[in-house]
């Protein structure tokens, strides 16, 4: 019995996990083509200068992380800083889940 009402607990605790990180993929491609598109490409993989990273495939915690960090100060740079200052939680999950999805730098060997 103890077990039956422990695995139901962790199902709902879950469940309410799944519900509080989603982000929108779509809204994240929008945000991602108007404010992100410029520098690092619309795609994330045609970045405008050689120092301008990459953003395709990228884990979707580090990019949360980092955009996290730019928009607080606690990271800074002179391009990054201010692009991401008036990005919202949402914003920020949104662009991340996109990216991540995106096919990244691919090699031929």
């Amino acid at each position: 019995m103890i077990k039956l009402i422990l695995t139901g607990a962790t199902s709902v605790a879950l469940g309410f996990a799944g519900i509080a990180y989603c982000a929108d993929y779509e809204a994240g491609k929008k945000k991602a083509e108007e404010v992100c598109g410029a520098c690092h490409g619309a795609d994330g993989n045609k970045p405008l200068t050689p120092e301008t990273p990459r953003l395709a495939a990228q884990y979707r915690d580090y990019l949360v992380h980092s955009l996290k960090a730019y928009r607080s100060g606690a990271r800074e740079n002179v391009m990054m800083s201010p692009m991401a200052k008036p990005l919202s939680d949402d914003d920020i999950d949104n662009v991340a889940l996109y990216f991540s999805k995106q096919t990244g730098l691919v090699t031929k060997y």
